[in-house]
Order: C-alpha cells, then structure tokens, then sequence
C-alpha cells in the first residue's frame, strides 16, 4: 500500500466524523433561509443573523476547542462536539413550536445555530488534530485537505437531502435528522483507539496568535465565498426566479471536493502560500460571475469556479499555521486558524445582508469577489517574508 493511501486509511475514521458533523449542516443550510424566509416573514438581514450565529458561536469556542482536544485528547472532543449537534436539534424543534410567535422562533433558532456552531467547532478542531497526531505534521496539507473533503462532501450531499425532507416533512424533518445522526456516530466513535493529551506544557497563547494571525488574515478573506454561498446562493436562484436554487451550494462543494480528491497534494508539494495564492484568484472570478450571472447554468458554474478555487486555499494557509505553530500547541494553533474563519463568517453574514437589503442580491456576490482577491495579498507577503528568512 502506497504512503497516500496509508494516510487516507488513516484519516478515514475521523473523515466520516466530520461528513456526519456537516451533513447536518449541509440538510440546514439551504432550507434553513427559506423557512425564515417564508414560514417567520424575516428577511436577508435577520437570515444573516441567524446563519451568523454558528460561526460567531464557533468562533468563541474554536480556542477553547482546540486547548480542549491538547489536554484530554481529541477523541472526547469529537463525542462532546456531536453530543452538542444533537442538541442543537433539540433547539430547532423548540423553535417550531414557537412558531406562531416569529421573533421567539428566531431567537430559539440563533441559539440552536450558536449550540451547533459550539458543536462543529469541537468535532472539525479535534478531528484535524486526531489526524495530524497520527499521520505526522509532514502530511499536514493531507490533513486538512481531506479532512475538509468530507466536511464539504457532506454539504454536498446535505443539500439535496435537506431540501428533500423539507419537501416532505418541512423544517421538523431536519431537526429530527439533527437529533439522530449525531447520536449515532458518537456511538460509532466510542469504541475507536484515543490519542492521549498533551504531556508536556503548552506554549504561550502569545507564541500560538503570532503563528496563526497572518495566515488566519489571508484565510479570512478567503472564506467569505464560502460563506456567500452557504447563506445567500439560494435566495439569489429563488429572486431570479430560477428553480433548484440547492444547487448552487451542490455545485460549489461538488468542485471543491473533486480538486481536493485529485489535487490536495499540491499544498505540501508547491507550498502552501504559493498555492493559496492560486486558487483565490479562481475563487474570486467565481464569485463575480455569480453577481452577473444572467442564466441559472452560468450561476452554477460561477459556484463551480468558487468551489474549485476555495478547496486549496485554507489547506495553503493552514500549511504556514502547522510549521510555524509549537508542536504541543498543534490543536489550539488549528482552532484559532479555523477561528478567523468565523470571524469572516459571523460578521460577513449581517454585513452582506444589509448589502443585499440595499443593493440586491447580485451585489453581494461582486462584492464579496472584492474582498475574497484581498487574500492573494496575504500570500504574497507570507512568501516574501519565507524568501527573506531563507
């Protein structure tokens, strides 16, 4: 068996804890702005707020998340992280009961989504620092590449899933779906081999942030694509009056999935910051061509070109973080890393919103190219700086 497939082998357990952890996002994501849409009367601003929430959530346990799987291991924090999933379920369920009363049913949903965030930020930080414990930093791109795979592979698969049970069974489908498939594979993870915790003192947080800020920058820019994608795509298909607006999210983590599968190599041989560099240039075109897109298969493949371009770069910068970031201190480095990514999330979320509220929705996806093309600055002072060591 070849080194690669010994890694993927590897990898493997803690790849299907991350497609169960986002399948249930990707059965949320593309239901959940229409649901406030039509069945609470809300519009992009609040459906901002609401998708905002998880990342802001995430965003404060993503330190506290990756401290977590250093000291006790990261087993205990994926079985913590899919126990809080489930109970994120439970809050979508409140939150219909409460329905005849909008503004409550809203708030329950902010706090099912922020408990969900809480949720994800333990099941992605501990399954990317069980990889890298067990395959070795020197496959560091591996890791978070494939990794990531199956996180966008479940959202791939989740949106034509989710929007099939709210076909059927409206938002009480998902909730239910919430519930049960987390449950599930944190029985199917217990009786898995653990990773000890940390054995030696962590290092500074200090030591840590100055590892992490710059990349995290670059990484921040970056993900306010995916997270256009994730919380307007669908709105722009239903004000276009195109149908199937589900496979915009699809198309987008079909292309990213397929350039991680075939390329996620290319980080660890070409260099992180060079490949970044790369791909956000896609990304950003991609995003453009979405906010003109005159034609559903042009919007399609606009979020084809965004897909394709964001599956490399957060394994391109998550490459700077790992070499620079203390050894003992490896979970806690990749928790603050993922932690700029809310950061972009939480806040783009209301921002765009109020964008799309002023401008239309077309005008959140221009924009939001705009500021994506500001990480390829990011990483071309990541490698002048490397030049300028050497």
């Amino acid at each position: 068996m070849t080194a690669r497939a010994n890694v993927l082998v590897t990898l493997a357990p803690k790849m299907a804890v991350v497609f169960v952890g986002f399948l249930i996002a990707g059965m949320g994501i593309t239901v959940l702005p229409i649901h406030v849409s039509s069945d609470l009367g809300f519009g992009t601003f609040v459906i901002g707020l609401i998708t905002g929430s998880q990342f802001c959530a995430s965003l404060m346990t993503r330190l506290w998340a990756g401290d977590f799987a250093d000291r006790k291991g990261p087993k205990k924090a994926v079985i913590l992280g899919l126990s809080l999933a489930a109970a994120a379920g439970a809050l979508y369920l409140a939150s219909l009961i409460t329905i005849s009363q909008p503004v409550l049913s809203a708030a329950i949903l902010v706090a099912g989504r922020g408990v969900l965030g809480a949720g994800e930020s333990l099941i992605i930080t501990g399954s990317v620092a069980w990889g890298l414990a067990t395959v070795g930093s020197q496959h560091s791109g591996k890791v978070i590449a494939w990794i990531g795979t199956a996180m966008f592979g479940a959202l791939a698969a989740g949106a034509p899933i989710g929007s099939a049970l709210f076909a059927v069974q409206g938002f009480a489908a998902i909730a239910a779906a919430t519930i049960l498939l987390p449950l599930l594979m944190a029985a199917m993870v217990a009786p898995l081999e653990s990773v000890s915790g940390r054995s030696s003192p962590s290092a500074s947080r200090l030591s840590v942030i100055r590892a992490v800020w710059l990349p995290g920058l670059g990484s921040a820019f970056a993900s306010l694509g995916y997270g256009s994608i994730l919380a307007f795509s669908s709105l722009l298909f239903v004000d276009r009056q195109w149908a199937d607006g589900w496979l915009a999210v699809t198309s987008f983590a079909t292309a990213l999935v397929a350039s991680r599968i075939l390329l996620g190599h290319l980080p660890d041989r070409l260099g992180g910051p060079f490949t970044a560099l790369v791909f956000a240039i896609v990304e950003a075109i991609g995003l453009v061509t979405m906010g003109l897109a005159s034609q559903p298969i042009v919007a399609l493949a606009g979020a084809a070109l965004v897909g394709f371009g964001y599956s490399l770069v957060f394994p391109g910068f998550g490459i700077a973080v790992v070499r620079a970031a203390p050894s003992q201190s490896r979970g806690m480095a990749m928790g603050l890393y993922s932690a700029c990514l809310d950061v972009a999330l939480a806040f783009s979320g209301p921002a765009l919103g109020l964008v799309g509220d002023v401008a239309g929705l077309p005008t959140i996806f221009v924009t939001t190219g705009g500021l994506v093309s500001l990480s390829t600055f990011v990483a071309l002072f990541i490698i002048r700086r490397g030049q300028a060591c050497n």
